[in-house]
């Protein structure tokens, strides 16, 4: 391979459009706390403009190293359910996916602290459980999906924690929207893997409990997140056009556990919870603004 093919190959091993989609939403999650703190971010546009450049560095890395180490330990899952992956087709060795993950870890971990004192610190948290996820977490029943249901709502937190703690605190309910629908996505998603999942040995939720408990327990978490989701505007965090905005993301929620327990199609349900959490993200940020 030319270098071209090696860097497109270690962007498709990181998994490069999630990564871009965790460091864009952390990078939201700084404006919108931004927008609520009532920061003026063109006050020092040099200063703030690398940092929110920090913000999606470190997500992206960390994101991408996290799927790089997830994919070294499921190798033998990954041989069953996606076989076309850069590790189990040999486009990348063993060797080489567990420097370029340490690289990146690494390299995610000093600009963590670049930010701010309290990002360093979630930043240290959230690579340890990425860490501690890909070696151990996934293979133990729900804690797997609740840790990177986590992960996912942090990437809200950690843009935000450009603030500090009064970033954090202003970032939460949307950082557990996207750990509802997460929770949700990812037991849908274990239902799917069940075959390979069995065969490598994990016991996740539907092999233990068996598929209509998990779909049951994939509802409850989305049924969850549409009753939470009004509460910012109701709050009076948000303004009017969050709401009407949220109709849609509400919308895709019930779609998504209707095809979940009524069609039992799980790829679909995955997909509309997906689109649910960044509908949610659009509602935030169109909240922002006073529309109507």
């Amino acid at each position: 391979m030319n270098l071209f093919q090696k860097i497109s190959v270690c962007l498709e091993f990181m998994r490069y459009k999630n990564c871009i989609m965790a460091g864009v939403s952390s990078v939201a999650g700084a404006l919108i706390a931004a927008s609520l703190l009532n920061y003026s971010m063109g006050a020092d546009l040099f200063y703030n403009v690398y940092h929110m450049v920090f913000i999606f560095s470190m997500v992206f890395l960390a994101t991408g190293a996290g799927n790089m180490l997830n994919d070294y330990y499921d190798i033998n899952i990954d041989r069953v359910n996606k076989p076309n992956r850069p590790l189990p087709s040999g486009r990348i060795s063993m060797k080489t996916a567990v420097y370029l993950a340490i690289v990146c870890f690494v390299a995610a971990f000093f600009i963590a602290f670049l930010i701010h004192p309290v990002s360093g610190i979630i930043g240290f948290i959230n690579i340890s459980i990425l860490i501690w996820y890909a070696k151990t977490l996934k293979r133990t029943i729900l804690l797997g999906n609740l840790s990177i249901a986590y992960l996912t709502g942090s990437t809200f937190l950690f843009g935000a924690s450009f603030f500090g703690v009064d970033g954090i605190v202003v970032m939460l309910p949307l950082a557990l929207l996207a750990f509802l629908a997460t929770a949700a996505r990812e037991i849908v998603k274990d239902i799917e893997d069940i075959k390979g999942d069995a065969e490598d040995g994990a016991v996740t939720f539907p092999i233990k409990y068996g598929e209509k408990p998990a779909s049951y327990l994939a509802a409850a978490f989305g049924f969850l997140a549409v009753i939470l989701s009004p509460l910012p505007y109701f709050m009076g965090i948000m303004t009017k056009t969050y709401f009407i905005v949220l109709i849609l993301g509400i919308f895709c929620f019930l779609y998504a556990i209707y095809v979940l327990l009524g069609k039992k199609n799980y790829a679909m349900s995955s997909k509309f919870f997906k689109i649910a959490m960044f509908m949610a993200l659009a509602a935030f940020i169109a909240g922002l603004f006073e529309f109507f």
